[in-house]
């Protein structure tokens, strides 16, 4: 109850028109995809920031003003991203079966992700910092700037190369699954959740509950071996 009490005071106490603002542009983005026959192109997320991104500029607020309001949002991402844990707890039996080939699968998927990042930085000449932020493209936005601020990159430019990818593998990625005739839903979602890592989890989820649980697993392991094996990796290398 004490902290029902805290979080009524904060609400009441700063503006909600953020807040508020947040929750519609999300419930547009719904719509839009609904209307779109849930269309993989037609993410309902692109669509939620791209109206919150214009109704900032024709209001002149600043994305700090606007994230003080809406900071409540993204404090859910953690209760959320724990809230992963049911599904794949409901799949266990089959998380356990697969559990060998699942780990070798994400551990070669984050690490080719990896390496294309790089890959891609070097190709078009890119500096040591974009580079290196670049690379956790594939993990999930808190991880991904931790990484690269311990391997010199840039977190904000981590963070906007994560969101990117997110959003391409949510919208691509059931295209590309259907081309490779990929039906298994585990592996559709191990795919998706490495690749994608919470806009793929969340796509994944809105499919099919076992593609749900292994996009959760492959987001967590990815993001626990990325941050382990990257650093390593890359202070071998530019060492």
């Amino acid at each position: 109850m004490v902290d029902l009490a805290q979080i009524w005071v904060y609400l009441a106490r700063d503006p909600l028109a953020a807040l508020t603002a947040t929750l519609l542009a999300w419930m547009a983005g719904l719509r839009l995809a609904e209307l779109c026959r849930w269309h993989p192109a037609a993410n309902p997320v692109v669509f939620a920031v791209a109206i919150l991104v214009a109704l900032l500029l024709a209001s002149g607020v600043e994305y700090r003003a606007y994230f003080e309001g809406a900071q409540f949002v993204h404090f859910l991402l953690g209760p959320a991203t724990v809230a992963l844990a049911v599904p794949l707890y409901r799949q266990w039996r089959h998380v356990r079966a697969s559990a060998p080939a699942a780990l070798l699968a994400v551990v070669s998927g984050g690490a080719v992700a990896a390496a294309v990042g790089v890959a891609l930085g070097w190709a078009f000449g890119a500096s040591p910092a974009v580079v290196a932020s670049l690379a956790p493209r594939s993990v999930t936005t808190p991880v991904a700037m931790g990484i690269a601020e311990q391997i010199g990159g840039l977190p904000g430019l981590t963070a906007t190369v994560v969101l990117a990818s997110g959003v391409v593998g949510a919208t691509l990625g059931p295209l590309v699954l259907n081309a490779a005739r990929i039906r298994d839903w585990r592996a559709r979602g191990l795919a998706m959740g490495t690749a994608a890592h919470g806009l793929g989890t969340a796509r994944a989820l809105s499919v099919n509950t076992a593609a749900g649980a292994f996009s959760g697993l492959g987001m967590g392991l990815n993001a626990l071996a990325t941050a382990l094996l990257l650093p390593l990796v890359w202070r071998f290398f530019a060492g």
